[in-house]
């Protein structure tokens, strides 16, 4: 056993924590809660939230052998875990192949309308962009 519990043990007993709201029992005539339901929650926490910002849909066929590719770009406020749980989401919807490169989500094959309605309803606004 330390010095200190010793020291703890041999003193006097620790008095008991006075009761904070032991004045309020002296109160008799405080009225009782709302009787009625609990109002609904007005906050959004624990919601998914559905106003993530614009991404940009772009077709590209550069440096891949004439091949299209659909790239979405510009997210705000996504890291790269969402980005790739993101891309496979896409690409199982899709049926095809993607990757997630330089932090934009490349999509084989020419599927922008596709990409365009998944997010969509994961809360992006999807613009087409280029040409």
């Amino acid at each position: 056993m330390s010095r200190r519990k010793k020291k703890r043990d041999e003193g006097q007993e620790e008095s008991p924590m006075p009761n904070a709201f032991g004045a309020l029992d002296a109160l008799g005539g405080l009225p009782a809660g709302p009787q009625g339901a609990l109002p609904e929650k007005t906050s959004k926490r624990g919601q998914k939230n559905m106003k993530r910002g614009r991404v940009d849909i772009v077709r590209s066929t550069a440096h891949r052998g004439g091949k299209a590719v659909t790239v979405v770009k510009n997210f705000k406020g996504i890291g790269l875990p969402e980005k790739q749980e993101l891309a496979k989401k896409i690409q199982k919807s899709c049926g095809c192949g993607g990757t997630v490169k330089d932090g934009c989500i490349e999509i084989q094959g020419d599927k922008r309308e596709q990409v365009k309605q998944l997010l969509e309803e994961v809360g992006f606004q999807p613009v087409f962009a280029g040409g």
